[in-house]
């Protein structure tokens, strides 16, 4: 019997940057998952409704604390001189973009816990390989 694999999950609230506005809080999650060990979870919505999903590398998160990163859908920024402590995730769709600002100190916190279970450089050997063929071709041997 083989053991679950460990997961993350922290409980947040980040901010809605609106042009002209107050940033508007929102509850959020980050998860991790060391089955999936390359990638982190940024849930936006409240736990009761309906929640919008992104899935990223977590490197892009841990290289986002300290300098931009990423290109396409999201990109991480570190801190700003009007937001300090935080860090900014600009998330784009072919339906729009936003702009969230997520404290600096618990997206540091979180991927301290997800290094703990899975190292950075070491994911490879995390990885279920004969899982995820099975998922890719269909197969339910």
């Amino acid at each position: 019997m083989t053991q679950p694999s460990p997961t993350v999950t922290s409980v947040l609230t980040v901010h809605v940057v609106i042009p002209d506005q107050l940033p508007a809080p929102l509850p959020a999650e980050l998860s991790y998952h060391a089955a999936d060990p390359y990638a982190v979870r940024l849930s936006l919505g409240a736990p009761t409704a309906r929640t919008v999903n992104w899935v990223f590398a977590r490197s892009l998160l841990t290289e986002g604390l300290h300098r931009r990163a990423g290109t396409g859908d999201v990109l991480v920024l570190p801190r700003s001189p009007s937001r300090r402590h935080f860090i900014r995730v600009v998330l784009r769709s072919h339906e729009g973009s936003a702009l969230i600002d997520i404290e600096e100190s618990a997206v540091d916190a979180f991927l301290q816990r997800t290094l703990a279970f899975v190292p950075l450089g070491a994911e490879r050997f995390h990885l279920d390989i004969d899982r995820l063929l099975a998922e890719l071709t269909g197969r339910r041997d």
